[in-house]
């Protein structure tokens, strides 16, 4: 479970998050939507300790990520895969090298073992045959496939997407929120996304938090935000802005 209680962030004096509270149950998958700038990636990199609030509290199964030290933090991550809006892939390594590092810091393998988990991370997210490729190399689509497998490759309880789609065509973000609905379901992932993409949100998700000038103005159900009446919704999900 993951809770916020309060949550604010500012920067450089401009606020952002404005007393944000939510409740994450385990086995969901959840979409935080919200216009571009409202803090959706921020309440992301806080449930990680990538960033802290400036007050409140954000638990993670009961310990409070902002007050835990850098080990109980390493600990807390290891159960967390996080997939970056651009795939945040090491420029100067290969695929196979971007994906085994994860490993290497995390678990004690054997080569043969790693080799087996970085081969059978790419050919679930259908990659396979790409190990020796660079970044550079890579469609964006690509990338974040392999941002995926990397998440995979800790057997995560928790994956984190940061706009998954974002600047893919439409058959490559299709592929992509299947990937995510695909690994939700069969391995039991706590999914949450940020996207701004209601294919995306209609796809993947069973709960949406919708945030709108740094707090939660939205609560529930994929299909009640749909037909929601609410015009800050609707012009939301009919992209008017």
């Amino acid at each position: 479970m993951i809770k916020m209680e309060s949550v604010y962030k500012s920067f450089n004096s401009k606020s952002v998050l404005k007393g944000v509270s939510l409740d994450i149950k385990k086995g969901e998958s959840l979409c935080i939507v919200g216009s571009s700038g409202v803090g959706k990636s921020v309440l992301l990199k806080m449930m990680v300790g990538l960033l802290y609030p400036d007050n409140g509290k954000i638990f993670f199964e009961s310990k409070i990520v902002n007050e835990l030290s850098f080990k109980n933090l390493q600990e807390l991550r290891s159960k967390i895969g996080m997939v970056f809006q651009f795939g945040a892939l090491f420029d100067s390594m290969t695929v196979y090298d971007n994906i085994s590092l994860v490993l290497k810091k995390i678990f004690r393998l054997n080569q043969m073992e790693i080799n087996k988990k970085v081969k059978d991370c790419l050919q679930e997210v259908g990659m396979e045959d790409t190990q020796n490729l660079m970044p550079a190399e890579l469609s964006g689509g690509m990338k974040k496939r392999v941002g995926i497998a990397r998440a995979l490759a800790i057997n995560p309880e928790y994956i984190l997407y940061d706009e998954p789609t974002t600047g893919l065509d439409p058959i490559m973000a299709d592929t992509i929120n299947k990937l995510i609905k695909k690994f939700h379901t069969s391995k039991k992932i706590t999914s949450i996304i940020v996207t701004h993409d209601m294919k995306t949100v209609q796809s993947v998700s069973d709960r949406v938090i919708m945030i709108h000038k740094g707090e939660v103005h939205f609560d529930g159900r994929t299909e009640d935000l749909i037909k929601s009446k609410d015009k800050i919704i609707q012009d939301f999900v009919l992209g008017v802005s």
